[in-house]
């Protein structure tokens, strides 16, 4: 009844009672999240410390940080394997935010832009067929 109540398996409950029985309420003090990695203080200053070389120097083939470029740093500097989530969250604790790009790609042929605005969009946009009757993009039925 009490396994069903807290709903957790019989076998849980016999070992939380044999553990207060064996060692009173101390010993069903909680432990902690099991198999949770912690990086220290002193860790994730060499985290950031590798991090400010930038990607490349880590082997990655352009200059954008991700996640999981993180992580595969993490992993191989630090020895320490932890989820994309936990680096999202360690980076957010200490001050770190997701960035966007501040400039325009450098292949941007701003001319080939506005000229595909002026010729194409106009032919691209107008050239959808007007719903005529009995067309199922209509909403109300017809009325007799």
């Amino acid at each position: 009844m009490i396994a069903k109540e807290l709903r957790v398996s019989v076998r849980s409950v016999e070992r939380w009672r044999r553990a207060w029985r064996e060692g009173g309420t101390e010993a069903l003090r909680s432990a902690g999240p099991a198999n949770s990695p912690t990086i220290t203080g002193a860790q994730f200053a060499v985290l950031e410390e590798e991090l400010g070389k930038g990607p490349s120097a880590h082997g990655f083939d352009d200059e954008r940080w991700t996640l999981a470029r993180v992580q595969v740093v993490i992993r191989r500097r630090l020895r320490v394997s932890v989820s994309v989530a936990t680096v999202w969250r360690l980076l957010k604790r200490h001050g770190w935010s997701w960035q966007t790009p501040a400039r325009r790609a450098l292949e941007r042929d701003e001319h080939a832009v506005e000229l595909w605005k002026k010729e194409v969009w106009p032919r691209v946009k107008g050239s959808r067929p007007s719903p005529g009757p009995g067309s199922s993009s209509r909403t109300k039925p017809d009325s007799p």
